[in-house]
Formats: C-alpha cells, structure tokens, sequence
C-alpha cells in the first residue's frame, strides 16, 4: 500500500482544507475471483469535480474485508499515494458526512481539481465478502444493491448465467469468460442478483484471440459475428444542451468526452446537417487549460488535409486541437458551440418545439428562461435550477439512439 507521511491531527483540524469532492462519472466494474474465496476484484473509476479538492474518500463496505488496493490517476496512468483512515480521520480530513463506523480509502489527488474541471481516478481494489457472493447449490451467487448507475459484473472462467434480475447487456470478454453490463436510470440502487452455473469441460469457450475478425463476406460487409457490441456503460460522451429563447432557434451545447488514442492530437466536431454553429470553445477538464479552435466549411476541410467523410461544400467542421495523448494516458475534454437550427428548434404559435435525436447514453436539456414543460416524448428525470428554469436529463441504456420531441409553455 503507498502511503504519505502522516499529517499531525492539529493541522487537519485547523487547515483550510477542501472537502470530499463530488464524485461524477462512477463505473464500477466487478471481477468474481474463484467462489470458494468469496471474493471479487473491483474497478471503480470516478471523477473529482468539487473545484480545489485535494482528497478524495472512498468508503470500504461495512461486512466486505478490503485487499490488494492500488489508485491510479487516469489522465497520466501513474500511481496515487493512499491510506485507509478511519470515518474519523476522513471527517477531520476534510469529509464532512463521514461515517464514524465505516474505513475509507483516503486518495491524495495528483493536483487540486481546477475550478473548471476535473480529476478521474481509477481505484482496484479486492472484497472478501460471504454475503455478497456464495453458493447456492450448484450455482454461485452475487446478491449486492450496487449503487453506482453504471456498472460491469463478470464471471469467473468457465460460468454461464442461470438468471439476472436486473435488464443488462450481455459481452464476452477477449478471455472467454461471460459479462453483464448496465446503466440504473432510476434512482435507487440497483438491488443485483446474478447466478451462475458451471459448464462442461467440454463446453467452455476457448479464449477469444483479441484482433482476429472473420474474413469479409463476398458483398465485402463484415461478417456476422463481427457485427459491433459496443459496452454502453462504458461510453462516457456527456452532453448539455441550453436552450435559448426559441425566436432565436439557438441553444448553447457542451459535450465531454475521453480521448484514449495514442497520438491523437485533434478533434473533429462534424456539425449536423441543417445546423450552423458558432463561438466554438474547448479545453481540457483534467487541467482546466483552454484550447483553440477553428470552423472550418467543406472546401477548408479538404485543403487542410482532414480525414472527413466526403461533406456538401456548406458543411461545418470544428476542428479542436490539443496535445498528442500519449500512450496508456488519456484527455477528458470538454467542447461548447452554440447551433442554430430553425428545423429542429423554434415557435409553432405560443408553444416551444425541440425535436433532436441523441445517439448518447446520457444527454441533458435546459429549457430556456420562463417556459414550463408540457411534453416529452422520452421518459426523463426534471429538476429545476437554481435561476428557475428546466433540466431534463434523459438515460438511454440502449445502444440505439432515442428521437427526443418537447414542448414547452410560457409561464
């Protein structure tokens, strides 16, 4: 375990530290190990956001003996210094709702988070937990509320699925052994059982040998069994749309996303057909530092030497530029445009009309200034800001895209 010298208790209590930072981005990731160990390893990768933190707290189960821990700081790969402190030490530390009864895996982050961005962690760590994961019989069992939105089980070698409670994609990992995955939409915890039974020696899938896709069919289309299975948990495109006053057909939009290339150095933003975007803007949330950018039409595109699908000669490319990503490193960015789109956004007499698909898990909508919701076509969780207006935050767990249509009122 790596540790940092211990700080005397007088300047914890005394310092100005900054407190627990709000945890956003969560994806956990469970590995069930052997079932006679009663133990899982987990991935847990979350996002520090509370500007100025300089810790973050990670609780450790009551019931669930901890293990093998290592932190790593997912923009650089490198490892964090770490401690397991008591609810106590973490209270004084800095975590202010900190249970007393409960241990926590106190992180140091690699720098404070910056006041307009982030830090991600990734945090491995083991569970020895009987209640958590036994046997019933000739099945195993994992019964756990888990209640992180998004997450990952998989089963040890050899284990199909005899039943799942919870609606979850199905993958198989380059191993051969058998993975679920989900996204909770709803706001409780996702109260989890998965059972396994072992198969026949001779029904286990060899390991699957990662980059060998089947020969091309005749027509030169991929063959079935490369057709995609993408984890839609794990896609961690995010984006915000606000709107404006709909005379204008305008909204101002942020998208976030993590670029894990080696050597990327740029990002292209092809704007929708039948929008027009401007005042484009980017940086980097793991350091706050801003970006430049350009607009470019399509005969721009073609003499700058951008590798774009063929576009009309009205098409728009934001191109954002940023330091080559180097390899087992990673770039969070956040890119803002504002779109007119008069198809898509306007006034159908005293009523707001929005209609736009979203191919994202997660996308969010602001309605303008003094407009009430009246219709959604798409489930949606609403909560009301600070200033008044209107947040829908639409959670599509499909890897399909889902045709949003709103109206809206003024008040």
């Amino acid at each position: 375990m790596k540790r940092w010298p211990a700080l005397p208790m007088i300047f914890l209590a005394a310092a100005p530290l900054v407190a627990q930072s709000e945890g956003e981005d969560e994806y956990t990731r469970y590995e069930l190990l052997a079932p006679e160990t009663s133990s899982f390893r987990i991935l847990y990768d979350v996002t520090a956001t509370t500007p100025g933190a300089r810790f973050f707290f990670n609780p450790i189960r009551k019931g669930s003996t901890a293990r093998d821990e290592s932190v790593i700081d997912l923009a650089t790969g490198q490892p964090l210094e770490f401690e397991v402190v008591s609810g106590t030490a973490a209270r004084e530390a800095g975590q202010s709702n900190a249970d007393p009864e409960t241990e926590y895996i106190r992180v140091r982050l690699p720098r404070p988070v910056p006041a307009e961005g982030e830090v991600r962690i990734r945090i491995d760590k083991t569970y020895e937990d009987k209640k958590s994961y036994f046997r019933e019989g000739d099945l195993i069992v994992f019964d756990r509320p888990l209640g992180i939105r998004k997450n990952a089980l998989v089963l040890p070698a050899g284990y199909e699925i005899a039943s799942l409670n919870v609606p979850s994609q199905v993958l198989s990992e380059p191993d051969g052994r058998i993975k679920v995955s989900f996204i909770n939409p709803f706001p409780g915890s996702a109260a989890l059982i998965l059972k396994g039974r072992r198969l026949s020696d001779e029904l286990r899938p060899a390991a699957a040998i990662p980059g060998s896709p089947g020969a091309a069919s005749a027509s030169g289309t991929p063959p079935l069994e490369d057709a995609p299975v993408p984890e839609r948990a794990r896609e961690e495109t995010e984006i915000v749309y606000f709107l404006q006053q709909p005379e204008t057909h305008s909204f101002r939009l942020y998208h976030d996303f993590t670029e894990t290339r080696d050597g990327a150095d740029k990002y292209l933003n092809v704007v929708r057909a039948g929008s027009k975007v401007s005042d484009p803007s980017a940086r980097v949330l793991d350091t706050g530092e801003k970006l430049s950018t350009e607009t470019l039409l399509g005969p721009q595109i073609a003499k700058a030497g951008l590798e774009v699908q063929p576009l009309a000669p009205d098409s728009e490319v934001v191109v954002v530029r940023f330091p080559p990503v180097k390899k087992g490193q990673s770039l969070r960015l956040r890119i803002e445009e504002t779109y007119t789109d008069p198809s898509r956004y306007g006034l159908s007499g005293d009523e707001l009309l929005w209609h736009r698909s979203f191919g994202r898990p997660r996308n969010d909508v602001v309605l303008p200034e003094g407009w009430y919701l009246t219709v959604s076509s798409i489930p949606a969780t609403i909560s009301t800001l600070e200033d008044g207006r209107t947040r829908l935050a639409f959670v599509n767990p499909r890897p399909d895209a889902i045709d949003v249509f709103l109206k809206a009122r003024r008040r």
